[in-house]
């Protein structure tokens, strides 16, 4: 690990790190905003910690790729992730039956903007993932590496999310109230995603180091936040096991 933080920090552009930093800051202000302003106020916190790290995503791709290649993937993937949610809200597929409440706002189509920055802030990450394990000459394996790596993280999110009223389920399912096809959907679109860009854009050129790193960091900032703040100690131990063996057999890679 202490491997994986010299060699990312080091793929790190300065606006990189001045927007990481200010990720982290807001995700360590989560709790704190929720206990001084009540119940209601993390919605604030995670808004801004995703926007935070989306721009250290966007920033750190920009440092590696054409811009115009950045630009795409940065209008590509949010739309390809809503437009996911949007027929999912709808017709139950490939998600299971679900629908957004009205915490999370702006929303586009019954759909939280803020849902679709999520998909561009964990994508590249997962690609990293992938990349490290199987590496791209295998198209088809690459995608579905990605996509198991998109959705361990969501064996944190969701519970989470629906602990916090930002969705809910028309039936409760078995992972701490997810139906489990919701995690198969979420495993076959991330793939049928990145499949998709993979096919139309050059992506040849990732820093594998630094998306680790930002894998890993969510990873270590689900895990604290469950465990010793959210009160999901289930998903917390579930997801840091997912999670965790995706870090460490990537970190062993490098």
């Amino acid at each position: 690990m202490i491997d994986l933080l010299s060699r990312g920090l080091a793929q790190l552009p300065l606006i990189s790190i001045i927007f990481l930093i200010l990720w982290l800051v807001s995700m360590i202000m989560v709790p704190i905003v929720k206990w001084i302003w009540g119940d209601g106020a993390e919605r604030i916190g995670i808004s801004v910690g995703v926007l935070f790290q989306v721009a250290t995503v966007v920033a750190l791709l920009s440092a590696a790729l054409p811009l115009w290649t950045v630009a795409l993937l940065a209008a590509a993937i949010p739309f390809l992730g809503w437009l996911s949610e949007f027929v999912g809200c709808r017709t139950g597929f490939p998600f299971g039956r679900y629908h957004y409440t009205d915490v999370l706002q702006p929303q586009i189509g019954r759909v939280p903007l803020i849902i679709p920055l999520a998909w561009l802030m964990m994508m590249p990450p997962a690609w990293a993932v992938a990349e490290l394990l199987v590496g791209s000459a295998r198209p088809l394996l690459f995608a579905l590496t990605a996509g198991v790596a998109f959705t361990a993280w969501d064996l944190f999110l969701d519970p989470q999310m629906v602990h916090w009223d930002f969705w809910r389920w028309k039936q409760p399912g078995r992972y701490f109230g997810i139906p489990l096809i919701n995690f198969l959907g979420w495993w076959v679109v991330s793939a049928a995603i990145t499949a998709l860009i993979y096919a139309v854009l050059p992506i040849a050129a990732l820093p594998l180091h630094a998306l680790l790193l930002m894998y890993a960091i969510t990873w270590i900032l689900e895990t604290v936040a469950q465990a010793l703040f959210w009160n999901l100690r289930g998903s917390a131990i579930v997801g840091f096991i997912a999670m965790g063996t995706l870090v460490l057999l990537a970190s062993r890679a490098l």
